[in-house]
């Protein structure tokens, strides 16, 4: 059999550059995009380390043009396309009234419109080939947690979208996955250009509030998941026979989700994250 074609989202470094190596590696024959290629040098330096291939592409999940080029381009080398990873995403970290509404549909955009458009493009040829499609969520997709409204709204969206596409792309042969980190040691956190002092100093009533969920994030991301161990759980639903409609990847992450499931009223999570908060 022809090794699988994998179309992966957002590999410029943390868990994407990490889904590209181990793809790779378990045989994929994988298309690396990233929205600025002059970020590539990471991926490209850890795939020759690893003894792997990569091929890098360049795709910004927000451009309806870089999408329909990047697809075009898969459909002119290989034919054929058996898989997407949606991993491309960004954070944000806010509450309502000290932000503005374009700031919220920005994070829309990347975190949930991006996945909806690549996943869009990609359905004739995962179609045609019954393949697959596997979305990188976030805990923040079960849970809503303060300061984190817009993120979790778009998370919240993708994963209400990918479980409404699932039975009807499975009448088609297409399976859709999505899977969950928790807190990751990568570059997301670093990448959304945090000044804590600066944040809670400007956040007006809000800041003894946001004070706390900063130190309480800061200490959940000090127990992280490594990027490579987040990312052997979503390879593992890639190449799964079976792969399960939702999926987390560590024990911490299911013990999290799974408070939400549980909690018909809400009153468990309130009860959580009301102390991220108290001053």
């Amino acid at each position: 059999m022809t090794s699988p074609i994998t179309l992966i989202t957002g590999t410029s470094s943390g868990i994407g550059l990490e889904i590209a190596l181990q793809s790779a590696a378990a045989g994929h024959t994988v298309i690396a995009t990233m929205r600025d290629l002059a970020k590539a040098g990471a991926l490209r330096d850890a795939a020759s380390a690893n003894g792997v291939t990569v091929d890098i592409r360049q795709l910004d999940v927000t451009d309806p043009a870089s999408i329909d080029a990047c697809v075009a381009s898969v459909i002119a080398d290989h034919g054929r396309l058996d898989a997407l990873v949606n991993n491309a995403g960004a954070g944000h970290v806010a509450t309502i009234e000290n932000e503005t509404l374009d700031d919220v549909r920005q994070v829309m955009e990347v975190n949930f419109f991006g996945v909806v458009a690549v996943t869009k493009a990609a359905m004739p040829l995962l179609r045609a080939s019954g393949g697959r499609v596997v979305t990188v969520s976030s805990v923040g997709g079960a849970v809503g947690q303060p300061f984190s409204e817009a993120y979790c709204a778009a998370k919240f969206a993708v994963e209400g979208f990918m479980e409404s596409l699932a039975p009807v792309a499975a009448t088609v042969g297409v399976r859709v996955s999505v899977v969950e980190p928790g807190a990751v040691a990568s570059e997301f956190v670093p990448n959304i250009g945090l000044s804590s002092a600066k944040m809670v100093a400007e956040a007006g009533a809000y800041g003894p509030a946001l004070a706390g969920y900063l130190a309480a994030s800061g200490s959940s991301f000090s127990k992280a998941q490594s990027s490579a161990d987040a990312a052997a759980a979503i390879v593992a639903v890639l190449v799964a026979d079976a792969p399960p409609a939702r999926a987390q990847t560590s024990d911490s992450a299911r013990a999290f989700v799974g408070t939400k499931f549980a909690d018909l009223d809400g009153s468990a999570v309130q009860a959580l994250t009301r102390t991220w908060v108290a001053g």
